[in-house]
């Protein structure tokens, strides 16, 4: 399995597909098993990258605090590593955090930007609420923990299809490499800190937000909010979706990425 050791970390990657490079960022807690349901789709059209952030799967775990810039140098120096000197960005909640990080540090490689089910910023409720997740974390079981992640990250409606919410559990049940409490604290700690309010609005990229309606772990609002701060941004909101929209909305958000792709590189040829 292809790992590569960048900025003191060894982070793990998958490619497929070929074309214009599509780097991918996920969020806390999650690995790069969790664009399955999107790699197919990219894949056909993109030079598609997908990776373990630290303290993650398949990638080296740490010993101490970071930020998200400290995450978002590691997935710069991965797309260094790759021979990715300009790419299409898509970060997905502290993904999103992460890749806006990005832009900022290197808004001249970021072609497009989608920032999905994340926010700029949270004051002093972030830090609270990854304090109080760590906590309940590292009290729980790993089967606790599983089933309290997917009450934050799915719908009700979700929950009413019994078969696929049984075959999500046990596959995510199964990940051979969980998350300990311990990394995942480290993560929500980093994402709680997260601000970039006063910086978005220099971003000049085109942007794309995607929020979710029924988002319970980044509310609604603070995609509505991220888009403000981006001039010239498209919003748009997937209804019925929680969280987790990579998988409860996979179809939706595949094709939203798919046709800003297109829609862009049209204008950039025109």
């Amino acid at each position: 399995m292809p790992h590569t050791e960048v900025n003191g970390q060894r982070l793990y990657y998958e490619e497929q597909g070929q074309g214009e490079p599509l780097l991918c960022v996920m969020g806390l807690g999650a690995d790069a098993r969790a664009w399955a349901l999107q790699q197919r789709a990219w894949s056909a059209e993109y030079r598609t990258v997908v990776f373990d952030n630290r303290d993650v799967g398949r990638s080296s775990y740490v010993d101490g605090p970071y930020e998200v810039a400290d995450m978002a140098r590691d997935a710069l120096a991965l797309a260094d590593e790759l021979g990715l000197d300009s790419f299409h960005l898509v970060g997905m909640s502290l993904g999103g955090a992460i890749a806006q990080e990005m832009a900022l540090a290197a808004p001249e490689r970021v072609r497009t930007l989608t920032l999905v089910v994340t926010y700029a910023g949270t004051g002093g409720w972030g830090p609270e609420r990854a304090r109080l997740l760590s906590a309940a974390m590292t009290r729980m079981s790993r089967e606790e923990q599983v089933d309290f992640m997917m009450m934050l990250c799915f719908s009700e409606s979700f929950y009413e299809d019994e078969r696929r919410f049984a075959g999500l559990r046990q596959i995510l049940l199964a990940n051979p490499e969980p998350q300990s409490p311990e990394a995942f604290a480290r993560q929500a700690e980093a994402g709680g800190r997260h601000d970039t309010r006063g910086r978005i609005g220099q971003l000049a990229m085109p942007v794309q937000v995607i929020g979710a309606e029924r988002d319970m772990l980044v509310p609604v609002w603070k995609s509505k909010e991220l888009a403000e701060l981006i001039p010239g941004s498209r919003l748009t909101i997937l209804e019925g979706s929680g969280h987790a929209v990579n998988l409860e909305a996979a179809d939706e958000l595949n094709r939203l990425v798919l046709e800003f792709l297109a829609e862009q590189r049209a204008g950039a040829a025109a």
